[in-house]
């Protein structure tokens, strides 16, 4: 039997875990219940230090898979809004890995995938790329000439609601503002004033009513900036008009490593193709704005741009564009995975029975 790559084993979980998400009984009491604060989000493992890619076609070098699923135990108090923030997801991102689990009561003891892995974006590998299907940033710290491993930083983000859908477009970063003042625009102010009553022409710099939170990053984008929030909650839904929108502690980690001039782009790939140790990886997810009609022809362009085509498993490439969970899946032609993924699966049981809230992964600092 073929064992899989220590780091495609959470891409292989997640066709089976997906399926029929598992439910370990583990008592609690009322007193027991988890209460999150603002001090747990402060600290967040992820924000610590950026992930190491290698951008390549060939998939024995490649890294355009960065990160590592985890798995956790939901206690008591647990909400997939407070989960999303701590790991460094959108709530977005928390539901679709884990359909048919309540995402404001998961069951204490109920199993959820934390999708802390993802397939980068088609992309030169420069400054600011937010993939507008996924509510996802990343950004490509700078490298030296001849450089190959990439340091990226990634980041879920809000943004355009459907009926102010953030734009697709390429840009530099032209300012950065500390506590901006929030200048209402007249479309702004006119929805404000007739859904809200509110006749507010601007908004202070620092002021808790000011959506645009502590932090703004100006782009050449007329109109669009990235930016702080004052309601983390939003982080991972379309909820903004157009902007796009960061958790307060990420925004204060990403802004003072943007430069004035640094390149940027507003893609919209709700397919992406990857490797990682010789694997092929897809991610698929929900076409928002209703852009990409046909995700299955789209990954197969994708990967026939590669050279990948007769690396990968049609059927498993079909699955995952049904499912479309948004975690990476291994697509590559292989026997023996079957096997594998029920091994791992059964392995992740039997630590999350006997070891407690946080199975797999980085734990709680």
């Amino acid at each position: 039997m073929r064992r899989a790559s220590a780091r495609g084993r959470a891409g292989q979980v997640a066709f089976g875990f997906l399926a029929a998400l598992v439910w370990v009984a583990w008592p609690i009491s009322a007193a027991d219940a988890r209460v999150w604060t603002e001090d747990d989000f402060a600290d967040k493992p992820y924000l610590r230090r950026p992930l190491v890619a290698v951008l390549s076609n060939d998939p024995a070098i490649a890294r355009t898979v960065i990160g590592e699923n985890q798995f956790r135990q939901a206690e008591k108090g647990d909400t997939f809004l407070d989960l999303a923030r701590y790991y460094g997801l959108g709530y977005g991102e928390m539901v679709d890995a884990n359909p048919g689990v309540d995402p404001w009561v998961p069951p204490p003891g109920q199993v959820v995938i934390l999708p802390t892995q993802w397939v980068l974006p088609e992309t030169s590998g420069q400054g600011i790329v937010v993939n507008i299907p996924e509510m996802r940033l990343y950004y490509f710290h700078p490298r030296a000439r001849g450089e190959v491993a990439q340091l990226v930083s990634t980041y879920p983000v809000g943004l355009g609601r459907d009926d102010w859908q953030t734009p697709v477009g390429k840009f530099r970063v032209r300012g950065k503002t500390r506590d901006p003042v929030w200048v209402i625009p007249p479309s702004i102010r006119e929805e404000r004033r007739r859904e809200k009553g509110y006749s507010e022409v601007s908004i202070p710099g620092g002021s808790p009513e000011n959506p645009l939170g502590h932090y703004r990053i100006e782009l050449t984008l007329p109109m669009y900036s990235i930016h702080g929030t004052n309601i983390p909650w939003g982080v991972g839904m379309q909820v903004s008009h157009g902007c796009i929108r960061l958790y307060p502690e990420d925004i204060d980690r990403l802004f003072p490593v943007v430069r004035i001039g640094d390149l940027g782009e507003f893609l919209y790939q709700p397919v992406k193709v990857g490797a990682q140790d010789g694997e092929i990886y897809v991610e698929v997810h929900k076409d928002i704005y209703h852009l990409t009609p046909g995700p299955y022809r789209e990954a197969m362009r994708l990967l026939e741009a590669h050279g990948w085509t007769h690396l990968i498993d049609p059927r498993r490439l079909r699955r995952a564009v049904q499912e479309q969970s948004g975690v990476p899946v291994v697509i590559s032609r292989a026997a023996g995975f079957d096997e594998v993924e029920e091994e791992v699966v059964t392995l992740r049981r039997r630590r999350a029975s006997a070891q407690g809230p946080l199975v797999g992964g980085a734990g709680r600092h």
